[in-house]
């Protein structure tokens, strides 16, 4: 990621052109890390999204509102004390540093001007947003406190004094000579060794030009004017693979964009490893893998146990023969040899030498009938086993397609509600909205609904679909209720195939070929009594097999 010092000086110049004497009308921290302001202008009204994330820290201009918690945080509601209402009056870049400095106009508890000063230092896992007091210079919080046992050279805590992060030995790339320049090694890595405020991409870009200098002189002059083209530029799979306003060789797919906040939006938006879904459900992820591993050690235990209790039969066959004979069997013997009347051969079982014969046979009729008992029951546990191993893979499933944050907090509330997860303190939910599953429309104009959840697949499948109406569910493979809805027109065959391979898509066969789907008509799916949610039964069933994939032609929409 080039969140270089380059990017900061085009984001704060784009921030300062656009927010310049702003008022901040509101302040929001959906995450721990992460704020909002509503900032209203004579252009208009804007929000600004700041992030002090390791793996994603940026500030940039956003369209749509983040989803908030239920409660702010302390840090937000000391900013809306102070902030609230304070008008932008500089916004400005540090030196050639990844630090942007924000100054603002308040008005103070008596009523007198109290300028104040929002820091955001983007510098990876060491990031941060801190809020000073400009006269006395000191700290008056931080959305993330470093203390001493932290970092011992600065501390960020209420009440110090704020000093900038230590300076490296590097010549700012803002104010670097030619003969500066020209007295470095041609090479990427002198060059950022050297200049400050340069990622690795840029120090390859000076190192493939025949005049360095030159090329630095054009991106501080592109930058002073406002000329930078913002890209993101993509990988072989059309993913985003980085970004930067100074064009880059190493990538051939590039996307342009009018502003930095618009490439940065997209950029973190579509990056898997920053994506605002794949953090918040990253702890859902570790709990579900950790259950299902627990299930898969106790079923096994439990299948070795059923092979035990199969075996018993020798137990009963022990006790048999040592009644038959117990009138050769001496008293302290260790072991007995007696025939076995079913083949008439010799067979030679242990004893506990303790106790007598018929209290020998006694324990082995008693183990037989334990091994009897236990074949019941293990039989049971390890179906109910495997129902809960069907429903978590489901789970699982149903959360790596999840491509909201309300279908996450579904999952969760879902997970809860059945006891597999702990409610966190002070949790709360937003209040249940009507289920509004993926709808999608064929090429012969059925309607295919596909649900987010297990909770979704049972409103989908017993209250939203009719008995003659058709449910669609891959064979043996997690995944979402798929009902066709017939709208009293006969099933076609490509009918079946379309909804088939939508099945196939919302189901954990989704990368697989020939992905076998079984459906039947909804009259014929059963919910058995005490279920969990998601898990039926089904007859009259038939089976195709398909390649996952939804309908080009028409648009999918969600919750």
């Amino acid at each position: 990621m080039a969140f270089d010092g380059i990017v900061t000086a085009a984001i704060a110049r784009e921030l300062s052109s656009t927010l310049l004497l702003g008022k901040i009308e509101k302040v929001y921290q959906p995450e721990s890390d992460e704020l909002v302001f509503h900032i209203h202008t004579k252009k208009g009204n804007y929000r600004l999204y700041a992030s002090a994330a390791s793996d994603h820290a940026r500030i940039h201009l956003i369209t749509e509102n983040p989803p908030n918690p239920p409660a702010p945080l302390a840090f937000c509601m000391l900013l809306r004390k102070h902030l609230q209402g304070g008008r932008i009056i500089e916004i400005a870049q540090k030196d050639s540093e990844r630090i942007i400095e924000m100054t603002l106009e308040t008005i103070d508890e008596l009523g007198f001007s109290a300028n104040k000063k929002l820091i955001f230092e983007i510098m990876g896992k060491h990031s941060n947003i801190i809020l000073a007091d400009i006269n006395t210079g000191k700290i008056m919080d931080s959305i993330k406190r470093v203390s001493i046992d932290v970092n011992r050279a600065r501390q960020i805590l209420p009440g110090k004094l704020y000093e900038y992060p230590p300076a490296q030995d590097k010549i700012p790339f803002l104010t670097i000579t030619r003969s500066q320049a020209e007295g470095l090694d041609p090479n990427p890595k002198a060059f950022l060794a050297a200049i400050g405020g340069i990622s690795p991409a840029i120090a390859q870009v000076l190192a493939d030009s025949s005049r360095p200098y030159e090329t630095l002189e054009e991106i501080r002059s592109a930058l002073e004017m406002g000329t930078l083209t913002p890209r993101v530029y993509l990988k072989e799979d059309k993913s985003p693979g980085d970004f930067h306003v100074v064009a880059l060789d190493a990538y051939a797919q590039r996307l342009e964009f009018e502003t930095v906040s618009q490439m940065m939006d997209y950029y973190f938006v579509n990056k898997q490893s920053s994506n605002r879904v794949k953090q918040k459900s990253l702890d859902l992820t570790k709990a579900l893998s950790a259950s299902l591993n627990k299930l898969y050690l106790k079923k096994q235990r439990l299948g070795e146990d059923l092979i035990k209790a199969r075996n018993s039969e020798q137990y009963r066959l022990y006790g048999e023969l040592l009644t038959a004979s117990i009138h050769l069997v001496p008293q302290g013997a260790d072991k007995a040899v007696v025939t076995n009347y079913y083949d008439g051969s010799q067979l030679e079982i242990p004893l506990d030498p303790k106790y007598s014969p018929a209290k020998n046979a006694q324990r082995y009729f008693k183990k037989y009938g334990k091994a009897k008992t236990a074949l019941k029951e293990k039989q049971i546990q390890i179906e109910e086993t495997s129902q809960d191993i069907y429903y978590l893979e489901s789970t699982a499933a149903f959360l790596e397609n999840a491509s909201t944050t309300d279908e996450v907090d579904s999952i969760r509330q879902e997970l809860i509600e059945s006891g597999f997860l702990r409610k966190r303190k002070n949790m709360e939910f937003k209040k249940k909205k009507k289920a509004l599953p993926y709808q999608y429309r064929t090429s012969e104009g059925f309607s295919v609904m596909a649900g987010h959840n297990n909770k979704e697949n049972d409103i989908l499948t017993f209250k939203m679909a009719g008995s003659k109406d058709y449910w669609f569910h891959t064979k043996d493979i997690p995944g979402s209720h798929i009902i066709l809805f017939t709208e009293g027109r006969e099933l076609s065959e490509s009918a079946i195939f379309e909804a088939a391979a939508i099945a196939a898509y919302h189901s954990k066969g989704k990368s697989s070929e020939n992905v076998p789907v079984d459906y039947t008509q909804v009259r014929y799916v059963k919910k058995p009594a005490g279920a969990k949610p998601g898990m039926v039964i089904f007859t009259h069933n038939r089976t195709v097999y398909v390649t996952p994939g939804v309908p080009e032609s028409s648009e999918s929409s969600s919750q």
